[in-house]
């Protein structure tokens, strides 16, 4: 397997599947995950990009991780993991049943990057944006991680939701645009917009803050909040939040779709001035 951006070959003894990968390409990229005969890799539903005729699909309830002997309350806890979520209640796991090694590709639904990470070499647990997961070595478990410290009445009383990655074997997140990995030291203090907070290791302090005073938060044209990280612990940043890409195109969309740049200082104003209306 020829060695791309992002590749790993190993076999360690573990619990999850020890799977070999390959992350292609820079700016749209995809996963190739090489399987050895009856190991297996979950997926989000519809990030399948194409596999070897011997790696076999199976829809599974829940998350995958209690494996075909995980019992039917074990696969209901993870199922009520993924509702809470907003996730779908099903995942698809890709097992290679045949001989030598097989292949299977996936693909991230938006432009950005592929983050391959082994959980045991964070501590075992990830907290990242709730559509972050793309696709995991067999045995890692997905969750939900509230954040109730946050100001919660603004929330519903729900907290900040995000998504909770559990185990100890490869998992592969997606993130908008580039990646910035930050080391926090103890004490340190970072404060992330809220759509680019990609994901963080637990022992990081979450909360949110208010961004500046009320006269930001009212002309200021950045969010309400801000995301506040308290060290220690790792923090991965995302430069371009699918939100935040697709604000912009609808907002170009509404304007009627001229060719007009986004510095334009006279706005909708420009457009009358122009006759473009």
């Amino acid at each position: 397997m020829s060695q791309g951006p992002w590749s790993h070959h190993s076999r360690n003894a573990s619990v999850a599947d020890d799977i070999d990968f390959e992350v292609k390409g820079q700016e749209l990229q995809f996963l190739e995950i090489e399987l050895d005969p009856g190991e297996s890799a979950v997926a989000e539903a519809g990030a399948l990009v194409w596999k070897d005729a011997s790696v076999e699909m199976t829809t599974v309830f829940g998350d995958g991780s209690g494996g075909a002997g995980g019992g039917f309350m074990g696969k209901l806890l993870g199922a009520g993991k993924r509702l809470v979520t907003g996730e779908s209640l099903f995942t698809t796991v890709f097992t290679h049943q045949g001989q030598g090694k097989a292949r299977v590709a996936f693909a991230s639904p938006t432009p950005g990057a592929i983050l391959p990470l082994k959980l045991s070499d964070v501590g075992g647990t990830l907290v990242c944006q709730k559509d972050s997961f793309l696709a995991a070595a067999r045995g890692v478990s997905i969750g939900i991680a509230f954040q109730r410290k946050v100001m919660t009445g603004l929330f519903g009383g729900e907290g900040f939701i995000m998504q909770k990655l559990d185990g100890d074997g490869w998992v592969f997140v997606q993130m908008g645009g580039t990646i910035v990995e930050r080391e926090l030291k103890a004490g340190e203090e970072l404060h992330v917009d809220t759509g680019c907070l990609a994901a963080y290791t637990p022992s990081v302090d979450f909360d949110l803050i208010m961004a500046g005073g009320v006269k930001t938060a009212l002309f200021g044209g950045e969010g309400l909040f801000f995301a506040r990280l308290r060290g220690p612990g790792k923090v991965w940043i995302q430069s371009l939040p699918f939100s935040r890409l697709a604000g912009r195109m609808m907002a170009a969309a509404g304007g009627g779709g001229q060719n007009r740049g986004e510095g334009s200082v006279l706005g909708g104003l420009g457009d009358l001035i122009g006759g473009n209306n």
